[in-house]
This record gives C-alpha cells, structure tokens and sequence, in this order.
C-alpha cells in the first residue's frame, strides 16, 4: 500500500497552493501494465487516457498504462507548492502524457513556487514521459526539481521543454534540475538557472538569443556494450552519450515548434524503437 502520510503539505503564504499526487503502475494477473494508484489533488489532475500521439518504445500498444496530466487551476502562483510521485512497478510500462503547456505566474506575496517531482522506475519496467513545456511568465519565480531512481535493467525516454516568457514578454526567473540515477549511482544531473536573477543565461555561451531550451534523456540497458558517440546533428542541438547505458539530447531554439523539431530529430536518431 502507497505511504500517503508523506505527502503532507508545507505551510505556504497566505492564499498559496499546496498539492500531491501520486501515480503508480503495476502487471495484472495477464501480464498487461495497468494503473495501481491514481490519486489527484487540487491543481494536480490524473486521468486515464489514450495515446495521444506517436510514442518512442510503446508503439502505442493497448497494453500500456497510460495517464494524462492536466492543470485543474492557473499557475502554479508565486508560493504555490507542487509535488507528483511516480511509481513504474516492475515489469510494467507507463507513458505520462501531459495535457498542455504549465504556465508559471507570479503570486501577489513575491514567493517562490515549486514543483517537485519524483519517479521510481523499478525492474523491468519502462517509463515514457514526454512532457509539454513550461513557460516562465514574466516576474514568476520557480524552482522546478526532477529526481529519477531507474533499477539497473530499467528504459526511460523522458522530455523537458522549458520557453522563457510568453511571446514577446521578458522571462521570469526559472531553476530546473534534473537528476537520474541507475543502480544507485549517479546517470546524469543537471541543473540550470535562467531569468533576470540569473547571470550571463542570455549570454552567447548559453541562449544568447534563443527563448526555447530542452533535453531529451534516453537509457536503455542494451547500451551498455554499444554507447552512442557524441553527435551534433544541428548548428544548436547535440547528442551526447552518458557515463552509463543512456544519452541526452540537448538544443536550443527560438521558438517552441522549432524546439520540438529539434528534439524530436535527436530521438529519431536513436534508432527505429526510439524514433516517433
């Protein structure tokens, strides 16, 4: 049974938002992958869904669990707290799909806002999670933290879009981290600031013009005897193999559309069972 005791909301500011969620998949008796836990809260909507478009991995098989996120209020706001919980039971394989974009505004007090994430990915299974992007909405002040714990025989194909400001506003204030372990070490970890509170993160050594940033992390244990060679497959995108059975994808765009072009390349070059 899912601990839920843990998920005791933070004290806020006045008017703050706090919620949990938690999702988690495991086999039925027939071998298929079906949803175990799916437990909304506030702002944080789980449903069951179908596939939304073409998957990597999944072939958008009728034996896969699938869940779409949704946003049931604005924001998160300045202040508001945010945490999902993610369990992919042995075996099973689960895509979160997400509705739409996550708009981050700013709140009336000036708090921070937070969503915090975090996935466990257990023997066997396999976790697809192409996420739509966030947008830093001008004056917003976010911290957003992915922690990924992946069993050594795990796959995970995982997407993050991130756009600074909506069109033709400054950005916000933004820190993202990423983190993925395998086996208990560490796979890949990343963390990126960007937003007036920020130094140099329009420079030319990080966006310079560019508005549009994301990251695709791939890990297949079949790669661990045939890693992936560094590969920059556009002037602002790169494929880079990990220290581990896995690869990042990494570019930078102007806009949105040509972010995910980007990105989907990178994954199309990965190979056939990866390709969308």
């Amino acid at each position: 049974m899912y601990d839920f005791s843990r998920h005791k909301p933070p004290a806020g500011p006045i008017g703050a938002m706090s919620a949990r969620a938690v999702l988690t998949s495991a086999l039925d008796a027939r071998g298929r992958s079906q949803i175990q836990t799916l437990r909304s809260d506030g702002p944080l909507v789980l449903r069951k869904s179908n596939p939304k478009g073409p998957e990597p991995l999944t072939r958008r098989s009728p034996d896969v669990a699938r869940v779409a996120l949704a946003a049931g209020t604005a924001g998160p706001l300045g202040g508001d707290d945010y945490a999902l919980d993610v369990r992919v039971g042995a075996g099973s394989t689960l895509v979160l799909q997400e509705v739409s974009a996550m708009l981050i505004l700013p709140g009336l007090s000036g708090a921070a806002s937070r969503m915090t994430i975090q996935v466990e990915v257990e023997q066997g299974a396999t976790f697809v999670w192409l996420a739509e992007p966030i947008i830093a909405a001008h004056r917003c002040n976010h911290h957003h933290e992915v922690r990924v714990t992946l069993a050594p025989d795990a796959r995970m194909i995982l997407r993050e879009e991130t756009l600074l400001g909506r069109h033709g506003e400054p950005a916000g204030d933004l820190t993202s981290r990423l983190r993925v372990t395998r086996d208990g070490a560490p796979l890949y970890d990343q963390q990126i600031e960007f937003g007036p509170a920020s130094d140099g993160w329009d420079g030319a050594a990080v966006l310079d013009r560019h508005r549009a940033v994301g990251s695709v992390i791939a890990v297949d244990p079949d790669w661990i005897d045939a890693a992936a060679s560094v590969q920059p497959y556009a002037p602002t995108a790169a494929l880079t193999p990990l220290a581990g059975p896995g690869v990042a994808i990494g570019a930078v765009a102007p806009d949105s559309l040509s972010l995910r072009q980007l990105l989907t390349r990178g994954v199309n070059e990965l190979g056939p069972s990866w390709a969308t």
